[in-house]
């Protein structure tokens, strides 16, 4: 499978997650044009190796699953050196949560990779549905 099959079979598994999960999302987030993303699932262009890195970083995968040199598609799994605390951390920075206070640190620590992806889907639903309220509010 080619790197942009790989890469357009994350942002589908992703957007089944969550429909937020569009190209012009992920371009966002790795500070890329949508016109630049779409290149880089259709095979036309190929990203630098910083970007492959940030687009590996999203979406939970090595870059050697992104090129083709590894099957294995999560790279956490199994992983021993996996910290929840620092994930939960760095997703709290990501959706700009800064009162943690309401958090019990010891339940935190025993979340493995794929609760840490499923706490990271709630963040994004409520970073949305706190901006629509916001932007009814606005109205």
């Amino acid at each position: 499978m080619k790197f942009s099959d790989r890469l357009q079979k994350c942002r589908i598994i992703k957007k089944e997650e969550n429909p937020v999960w569009t190209q012009e999302y992920i371009a966002k987030q790795i500070g890329v044009a949508r016109t630049t993303y779409t290149a880089y699932e259709r095979g036309t262009k190929i990203p630098p190796l910083d970007t492959v890195n940030k687009i590996a970083d999203l979406f939970d995968v090595s870059t050697d699953y992104l090129l083709g040199r590894s099957d294995k598609i999560n790279y956490n799994a199994g992983n021993s050196d996996f910290d929840s605390i620092k994930e939960v951390n760095n997703l709290m920075d990501k959706y700009g949560i800064e009162d943690a206070a309401f958090f019990d640190i010891d339940k935190w620590k025993s979340m493995g990779p794929e609760q840490i992806r499923e706490l990271e889907s709630y963040f994004q639903y409520l970073v949305q549905k706190s901006k629509e309220l916001e932007d009814k509010g606005n109205k």
